[in-house]
């Protein structure tokens, strides 16, 4: 699917690696000369993610205090990974599928559009159909965005890949001329007798 320009929604576990399928995508995508712009959008404080998103000009706002570019207008001619998007509010929710349909974003404080030209990748780890059903997310949205849906199984689905994942970490934290970590046979089996509730996420760590 990286070839394409179609929006892809990625659900998994928190730490199941959503992120590292989205950086792949992209990176094997025609736009991987752009910019992979990243937003998680459950760690922005509501009202500020207007601003972040969509950018501001000066003195549109108490303490805009200069000109800001937005994170959908940084990713133009790039890649858009909204991370969380089922933490996104409602009232950004029909502001960012304003923005996916006419292709072009409208800062704070500006009546110019700019047009953007972007691929999105999202990533929920909430179960975005049942958000539908609480009325917590856009049906139309959702469409908008699960043009090609993936799932990240959780860690404790593949625990095959256990002994892989430890080795890339000990080759990956090895610090400067010291030799990688390795684990016994016994204390692997261990590891992969292991749920992993933290997903990958909590194995790097």
């Amino acid at each position: 699917i990286s070839p394409t320009d179609a929006s892809v929604l990625i659900a998994g576990e928190s730490g199941s690696g959503k992120e590292l399928v989205a950086q792949a995508i992209h990176d094997r995508s025609s736009r991987s000369s752009g910019a992979l712009i990243a937003v998680n959008c459950g760690a922005i404080p509501s009202d500020l993610i207007e601003s972040e998103l969509f950018g501001h000009k000066k003195g549109s706002f108490t303490g805009a205090i200069s000109d800001q570019v937005g994170q959908i207008e940084a990713a133009h001619k790039g890649t858009l990974f909204l991370d969380e998007i089922g933490d996104m509010p409602l009232a950004m929710q029909v502001k960012l599928l304003r923005v996916l349909q006419e292709k072009s974003v409208l800062p704070i404080g500006s009546n110019r559009p700019v047009p953007v030209d972007i691929r999105v990748v999202a990533a929920s780890h909430r179960n975005l159909e049942e958000e539908i059903r609480q009325e917590r997310f856009r049906a139309d949205l959702y469409y908008r965005l699960n043009v090609v849906p993936l799932v990240v199984s959780a860690l404790r689905e593949r625990r095959e890949e256990v002994p892989a994942l430890i080795e890339h970490f000990a080759q990956q934290f090895a610090a400067s001329g010291t030799k990688p970590l390795r684990l016994s046979a016994e204390f692997m089996d261990i590891m992969q007798a292991y749920d992993w509730p933290g997903n990958v996420r909590e194995l790097s760590n």
